[in-house]
């Protein structure tokens, strides 16, 4: 299921080298203090819950709305992890930019390595991005997928989008436990600071709308374009955020007629097709709902806001319960981790400065 979604403002700048090279000791022995109490399945679970995951950025030097700090985060835990996945049975593929793209190429050394089938992996890494990008479209481009995985086949994804025009970045996490069904509701909590209005397709709203997008590739492609020749000539409503380009007819004909001998039989297989894409899935939802009657939700997933707050009050004070209760177990957890003692004081005088701020 996906855990959730976080909303941070965009920063300029990075982290230097040696608070880098900083993070990546702390993130390692933390991490292996949390296999050696708890298990590979918990550290999952623990990098799939967005508060959390944004606590322990904080533990490692960041602000707490920094952007930078998703993919560098996920930048220090793969390189803090790399050499010690037999001790951790702990594997990350994937990051920022251009190696992101890189994810299956890593997830198949990987298995190779470890005798395990990547195909499941490889589809879990690529549908929980073609869900994102494709299926809930809330104007948030994904640049940044790192994929965790185990050598028993669990999995937890943390990806980002960003909106240059807001100036945000949504921050989606994803845990492969329980996962039945990409497409209907695939998440437990999505987090951030505000809401819009996106195209849901994989709210279970949408269930009707689905159907009837799977529905259009059993008809002879023809039919279908003639049908978008009808819609092409009314006037589309703002809501659907549909341009002209969206009902591109020719470049949908072919993707009909590439699909139609296949048939896709549902929306999932239709969503992992390959060249369709945000605008092809728009069009295809807008002819769903005019052609079947059967409309989509335009609901933004987003369930409760960011939790922990700013020190200074902004966008609304530190909620100090939720906070104390997540510094309160990486607490415990540093105290027995094996990390040198400097680096430990320091660590620790930084958690105790979230008790004793003036500011909180």
């Amino acid at each position: 299921m996906r855990r959730g979604i976080a909303n941070l403002p965009l920063h300029g700048g990075k982290a230097p080298r040696w608070l880098f090279e900083r993070m990546t000791l702390l993130a390692r022995e933390i991490t292996r203090v949390l296999v050696t109490e708890f298990g590979p399945g918990e550290v999952l679970r623990r990098l799939s819950d967005p508060f959390w995951f944004q606590t322990f950025g904080c533990l490692l030097g960041f602000d707490w709305h920094s952007s930078g700090l998703t993919t560098t985060v996920c930048g220090a835990l793969k390189e803090g992890l790399r050499g010690l996945e037999g001790e951790t049975e702990i594997f990350v593929a994937g990051g920022k930019g251009k190696v992101s793209r890189k994810t299956p190429q890593e997830i198949t050394g990987y298995c190779d390595r470890i005798s395990v089938e990547p195909t499941p992996l490889i589809y879990a890494s690529r549908m929980s991005a073609k869900v994102d990008s494709s299926a809930v479209q809330d104007e948030y481009q994904l640049y940044h997928h790192t994929f965790f995985f185990t050598h028993d086949g669990r999995w937890c994804v943390v990806q980002q989008g960003m909106n240059t025009l807001s100036r945000y970045a949504r921050r989606y996490h994803w845990l492969g436990e329980g996962v039945e069904d990409f497409c209907c509701e695939p998440h437990a909590a999505i987090c951030c600071d505000a809401r819009g209005q996106s195209l849901n397709m994989v709210a279970k709203e949408s269930v009707g709308n689905r159907n009837g997008v799977a529905d259009l590739f059993k008809e002879e492609p023809t039919r279908v374009i003639t049908e978008l020749s009808r819609i092409a000539q009314l006037e589309l409503p703002n809501r659907h955020h549909i341009t002209p380009s969206d009902l591109n007819s020719s470049r949908l004909h072919k993707v009909l007629l590439a699909t139609y001998e296949t048939g896709p039989q549902d929306f999932e297989s239709v969503l992992g097709t390959k060249g369709i894409g945000a605008k092809t899935i728009r069009a295809l939802s807008l002819m769903a709902e005019l052609i079947y009657g059967e409309k989509p939700s335009f609901q933004d997933p987003a369930r409760f806001s960011f939790a922990h707050g700013g020190k200074d009050g902004h966008p609304y004070p530190v909620d100090r319960e939720t906070y104390d209760c997540s510094i309160d177990f990486l607490k415990d957890a540093l105290w027995t981790a094996q990390v040198g003692r400097t680096e430990k004081l320091k660590a620790m005088k930084r958690l105790n400065s979230f008790y004793t701020s003036p500011h909180v």
